[in-house]
């Protein structure tokens, strides 16, 4: 066992978790004609580890894109997993424990497997390692990880979400899946996967394979224009998954949360009906004409889970029946695009939860006929909206925070306030025992840039800001020692505890006040909030 520090002995766990830090490289990913970037590389780790044979024979559903990748991938795992099918799952990144990116059937792989799995692997890789073939760098080896898994596990689908793009992806080292799709496209990570959409799509479509049967879902004109191209290149039959009709549910709702789902919900109907009907499954039909879902597809549309995505976390640490309400609203939105849909979705949620407190306060009759007080738990709040924020450095809040405020404003919602914080996670570390530096040491120069930019965009909105926020809730807004700076509408944290600490301290001193704090912009802050809230 090694010391994690001098009062601390390191769990085997947590050893594993280091030797995984130890992967994560800091060279540029995009670094063009690099043979450490290439394919082939990642098929000798596959050589290496005897998963040839394996890889080739697995059954495979094959996810690119830029936004909806992770939902359509839970969709399709778990409608397959209620038609009766063992389901080995591939996602990232992770919010809270690497272990979430491995699903059996359903569940995150448990700490006894992950470890013997992991050693397994790790150890053969590092023996057989050369400086031609060193060891491989996180992604790459988390991805060997699942393939290995999913293999010994024998799962009879493996759905594999793409990590970044598509044609140099690591996941797209299987030969030969059974079917694959393409979810929503925009611009994200254009330094390395080009400055177009048209570039965008023609890294996702490198994931088509000779004759396999794929879909996507409504595109713009250029970046559809290049999927049709490359389809046709290699003889892919490409077709366009409609949304799903919210009405074949039977009165239920998605399991996740979102108009935009509807559209990763439909497409994830389409990839798993193929993969059926390919597979030989030919009793649950094919679904190309959908007027009716079975009731497995139903079970699974409706019982999927996903964390970080369009989910309401109410602050469990606050007394609600003795204080005001804070409700936090997560979503890993990260793209412009996401931003205004992650924009529609917090709007329509908080009215939908204003709406129902208010219903809830109404007094009963017989609480009328008596003449009853209401419970101090069931008085009329008038509500806040806080944004709680923080992205990596190389996107543009030029471009997120515009979608972000305009797709509110659009719906009449208006942040009373904006907070920064840096992220806890840390790039160099998997795993939540490796602590952030100290709040005195922390970089907020990126976070005192976003600021500046907030400020500059709410200043040119004066006549938004006259109804931002219900009257009553002016003061929420009191500047304390916790804050590293302040400014009229917004305030720099120097971490995220003291932001959700400032958040709760207010709550306290304004009962009459229900917060409601989204949280965007990063999924590892998303994960970060998890940890500290839940």
């Amino acid at each position: 066992m090694k010391e994690g520090n001098k009062n601390k002995i390191a769990t085997p766990y947590e050893e594993a978790l280091d030797a995984l830090s130890s992967l994560i490289t800091k060279r540029n990913r995009a670094e063009p004609g690099d043979r450490f970037y290439s394919l082939d590389l990642v098929r000798e780790y596959v050589k290496m580890l005897d998963l040839e044979e394996a890889i080739s024979k697995m059954s495979v559903i094959h996810v690119a894109g830029t936004k909806g990748k992770g939902s359509t991938c839970t969709f399709t795992e778990s409608i397959l997993r209620h038609c009766g099918f063992r389901t080995g799952l591939f996602t990232s990144p992770h919010l809270i424990d690497v272990r979430e990116r491995f699903r059996l059937n359903g569940l995150e792989i448990c700490e006894e497997k992950f470890l013997a799995y992991f050693w397994w692997c790790y150890d053969r890789l590092k023996e057989k390692a050369t400086k031609e073939a060193p060891m491989p760098f996180l992604f790459r080896f988390l991805t060997l990880l699942a393939f290995k898994i999913f293999a010994e596990e024998q799962v009879d689908v493996a759905i594999l979400e793409v990590g970044i793009g598509g044609k140099l992806d690591a996941t797209n080292v299987v030969p030969t899946p059974v079917v694959c799709g393409v979810t929503a496209l925009g611009y994200d990570h254009m330094e390395i996967l080009g400055n177009t959409l048209g570039e965008i799509a023609g890294e996702k479509a490198g994931i088509f394979k000779h004759g396999v049967p794929a879909f996507t879902v409504s595109q713009p004109e250029e970046a559809m224009r290049v999927l049709e191209q490359k389809a046709a290149m290699l003889d892919v039959p490409l077709q366009v998954a409609q949304p799903l009709d919210g009405s074949l549910l039977n009165g239920l709702k998605l399991a996740l949360e979102g108009e935009h789902q509807y559209s990763n919900a439909g497409l994830a109907v389409a990839l798993s009906s193929t993969w059926l009907q390919r597979t030989g499954h030919l009793e649950f039909g094919y679904l190309e004409q959908m007027t009716s879902l079975p009731e497995q597809f139903i079970k699974g549309l409706t019982m999927a889970s996903l964390q970080g995505r369009a989910q309401r976390v109410p602050d469990r640490f606050m007394n609600i029946e003795t204080t005001g309400e804070l409700v936090f609203y997560l979503d890993g939105a990260h793209s412009p695009e996401s931003m205004e849909v992650c924009g529609k979705w917090f709007s329509l949620a908080i009215k939908e939860d204003n709406q129902q407190q208010t219903l809830d306060f109404q007094p009963s009759s017989q609480e009328l006929a008596q003449n009853h007080q209401v419970p101090y738990g069931r008085s009329r709040k008038n509500s806040a909206q806080i944004l709680l924020f923080n992205c990596m450095s190389v996107r543009d809040p030029q471009l997120l925070f515009p979608r972000l405020m305009n797709t509110c404003a659009s719906h009449g919602v208006y942040f009373k306030k904006a907070l920064f914080v840096p992220n806890i996670s840390v790039y160099h570390k998997v795993g939540s025992h490796n602590l952030p530096p100290t709040e005195s040491q922390v970089d907020l120069s990126w976070q005192f840039t976003l600021q500046r930019v907030w400020e500059n965009l709410s200043q040119g909105d004066k006549g938004g800001k006259a109804r931002n926020g219900d009257a009553g809730s002016e003061d929420i807004i009191e500047d304390t020692e916790m804050i590293a700076r302040s400014c009229e509408n917004s305030a720099v944290f120097s971490s995220l505890p003291l932001a959700i600490k400032w958040l709760r301290d207010s709550v306290q001193k304004n009962q009459s006040v229900r917060i409601q704090v989204l949280v965007t912009g990063s999924l590892h802050l998303v994960g970060d909030m998890l940890k500290l809230v839940k």
